[in-house]
């Protein structure tokens, strides 16, 4: 009986060794793989410093791949895609980005993130005719860092660069809207001029588009609702060109009143004279 409780001690003592040489070969090997990450990291980083953003892109990969657990992981896929961005290589600093969200999730530098992730696709916007795909994604990712981190600075420079998405989109409407009225298909053409003025009334084409529904509208019409643009518009803008136009229509009498050569002679001269007062 002795013996076997002798062995059975032996034995749990013998098992008890072991797991804690694995234990220690397990830090061991974890503590050996972190320093070779940060190595690598630091390859890298020597290399993205040097502006070849491609071999630094495949070093930081390289390191987060040979310890993801690692704090560093994360901020080698953040760095990769940086430099893939700083040198216009957009697709790859975005397939970087998209990895990051799935692989660190709620990761302190997910604002940073969206933000990367959001100039990306703003600096491929060059025509607003041709790069809408770009226009609304960038729009999407810019209202994500507004939403979810409105006191960071991307937050701010994010509203700046909505206010330009914003002049785009509603630039486009324009150029849409301008389209259907040069073929004459006026429904869709109010359609468009609506919604720059429904969507977008901080921009600079709601002068344009309130006068172009008040000619529309006169124009197969709709005198009512040509007035009542014409109201909308003159409330706003008075002084516009545009309500100028607008009033001309409605008000077929009107003429712009426009000073004589003798009127606008005696006119500097009284406010000439109103100087040495």
């Amino acid at each position: 009986m002795l013996r076997n409780i002798f062995l059975i001690i032996l034995l749990f003592l013998f098992i008890s060794g072991c797991s804690k040489k694995d234990e220690n070969i397990s830090i061991l090997k974890e503590k050996n793989l972190e320093t070779q990450m940060i190595e690598v990291y630091n390859q890298a980083y020597e290399e993205f410093e040097k502006g070849d953003v491609i071999y630094a892109g495949k070093k930081f990969s390289e390191a987060e791949l040979l310890y993801p657990q690692s704090i560093w992981a994360p901020r080698a896929v953040l760095m990769s895609a940086y430099g893939y961005f700083s040198q216009g290589y957009y697709s790859d600093a975005i397939n970087d980005l998209e990895r990051f969200f799935v692989k660190y999730k709620n990761h302190p530098q997910t604002d940073y993130a969206y933000y990367l992730l959001a100039l990306c696709h703003y600096d491929q916007i060059v025509d607003e005719k041709k790069d809408l795909n770009e226009i609304i994604k960038a729009k999407k990712y810019f209202n994500i860092v507004i939403n979810n981190y409105p006191e960071t600075d991307y937050a701010q420079d994010s509203r700046y660069k909505m206010e330009y998405i914003t002049e785009i989109m509603a630039s486009k409407e324009m150029y849409l809207a301008r389209y259907y009225t040069e073929r004459e298909k006026w429904v869709p053409a109010i359609k468009r001029f609506k919604k720059v003025v429904n969507e977008y009334e901080t921009t600079i084409y709601v002068e344009e588009a309130l006068h172009r529904l008040v000619e529309l509208h006169y124009k197969i019409g709709l005198t009512s609702e040509a007035k009542k643009y014409a109201l909308l518009l003159g409330y706003n803008y008075q002084s516009s060109q545009w309500y100028e136009a607008s009033y001309k229509i409605i008000n077929k009498d009107y003429k712009s009143k426009k000073l004589t050569k003798k009127e606008d002679k005696e006119t500097i001269l009284k406010k000439f004279k109103t100087l040495f007062k």
